[in-house]
């Protein structure tokens, strides 16, 4: 019986140890932190640039500049506060695993946008570099976090949300709804502002289109 028991309190730890080992289809905790924290800092350094010279982009982030041209209230608390509906969804769609690390994700990147401008003072900045190198940090942002079974929330859940409930396609539902918010930050940011945020959300958008392909990367 004692050697029963042994056996028994080794395989336990075993099983416990496995959570930390990293295998082709598994990431540890620590790769999952270290992922999230990176497309954090990548998407945070984008929208930097893009608050910088004015523009938009995609998404609740876009939502949020919107919003913050308007009110002058802090980037960093409306991403958050306009991504809270969204939990319920994602843990509907998506498990408990995925909303958790997506709100991590999302509440270190609201305190990285509130407290960024005392880290990081920009003093000229072409648009031009401001849209490629933009959408180019928010793709591997992105990248990073899907990666790790994460997301920076809002339209992607409600995309998947409606799939299941409608069968309306995601695709089209998030291009609907990022032309929707380009749509009403016309009325916020100037004509050339306007186009440079189209273009980096394209460079954005081609980035994913070729890097994030599923027979590539199967870990989660």
């Amino acid at each position: 019986m004692a050697i029963l028991h042994r056996n028994n309190e080794s395989a336990h730890l075993d099983r416990a140890a496995g959570v930390w080992d990293a295998t082709a289809t598994h990431h540890t905790p620590l790769e999952d932190v270290q992922g999230v924290l990176c497309g954090v800092l990548l998407t945070g350094l984008a929208i930097a640039l893009y608050q910088q010279v004015g523009m938009l982009t995609g998404g609740i982030a876009g939502l949020a500049l919107v919003v913050h041209y308007i009110t002058a209230v802090d980037t960093g608390v409306l991403f958050w506060v306009l991504n809270a509906p969204f939990y319920v969804l994602a843990v509907l769609r998506m498990g408990w695993a995925f909303t958790v690390k997506t709100f991590g994700a999302i509440t270190l990147l609201s305190a990285l946008l509130i407290y960024q401008p005392a880290l990081i003072q920009l003093a000229e900045l072409d648009p031009a570099y401001a849209a490629f190198t933009g959408g180019l940090l928010v793709g591997m942002g992105l990248l990073a976090l899907f990666r790790h079974r994460a997301s920076l929330g809002g339209v992607g859940i409600l995309a998947l949300f409606l799939q299941d409930r409608f069968g309306w396609r995601p695709g089209i539902v998030q291009l609907v709804i990022d032309l929707s918010i380009f749509a009403f930050g016309a009325f916020v940011v100037a004509p050339e502002q306007l186009l440079w945020s189209v273009l980096s959300a394209l460079v954005l958008n081609v980035f994913l289109v070729i890097n994030h392909r599923l027979d590539r990367y199967i870990a989660r």
